[in-house]
């Protein structure tokens, strides 16, 4: 006897796999917060930090179509409202209690991304001591590309990653800089959820970060994966 619902469920997010036909479905959207030193700086912090995650729901991702540019609509509530470039690895195959030799077997593949933040909520609610969920987790709030898959997306622990806005540049650096590279990072989240797959890992952002404003074009590379472009509207 098939199931029946109060209402249609929602479609499953998916991200388009470059080469294949078949879609990504997205399960969760994992964050590693600060896992760039430069940008850890910027934002009042240094050093080597335990790793720490939040959190988006999966519907919060937005796709760009390979030679696209997609749309972000700029967030109500906000009037500081900030890019971040990140390299994302995508998990196809899930795990609790990861080692980190043995994390990339988990890895279905790569794609860029940018974690968007209302900067001015997050702050806030900082302040206060809590939850900052309304400065990270809002509608339209993970964009992200056509995954590569990792066999295909060359040395990735040592690409150079990029944003411009408008043609200029605004963050600039290389995934080896990262913290927590990507092993440990899946390592350190494995421990604190069994991962599946479908899980999206926004691996951190490096210096840079700045708010856009409506009408801006957002230019995102990672050396071996697609770019990715959004206009903010």
């Amino acid at each position: 006897m098939s199931e029946t619902y109060t209402f249609t469920p929602p479609a499953v997010v998916s991200v388009p796999v470059v080469g294949s036909p078949a879609r990504f479905p997205v399960h969760r959207v994992y964050c590693v917060g600060r896992n760039y030193e430069d940008h850890a700086k910027e934002m009042g912090h240094s050093g080597r930090e335990p790793p720490f995650f939040f959190l988006k729901p999966a519907d919060t991702v937005v796709v760009a179509e390979a030679g696209q540019t997609a749309t972000i609509p700029y967030p109500d509530l906000t009037s500081n409202f900030h890019h971040e470039i990140e390299l994302v690895v995508a998990i196809g195959k899930g795990g609790r209690n990861i080692a980190a030799a043995d994390a990339f077997e988990h890895i279905f593949g790569y794609a860029t991304g940018l974690d968007m933040t209302r900067r001015d909520l997050q702050s806030d609610m900082k302040k206060t001591g809590k939850p900052w969920c309304i400065g990270k987790a809002f509608d339209h709030a993970s964009p992200i590309g056509p995954i590569t898959p990792a066999a295909q997306a060359g040395d990735i622990t040592q690409a150079a990653i990029w944003l411009q806005v408008n043609g200029s540049d605004r963050q600039r650096s290389n995934v080896a800089k990262l913290i927590w590279n990507i092993a440990e990072t899946i390592e350190q989240l494995s421990k604190g959820w069994e991962l599946q797959p479908g899980d999206l890992i926004y691996t951190g952002t490096p210096e840079g970060v700045n708010a856009v404003v409506r009408g801006d074009v957002l230019h995102g590379h990672v050396d071996g994966l697609t770019d990715i472009r959004f206009q903010v509207v």
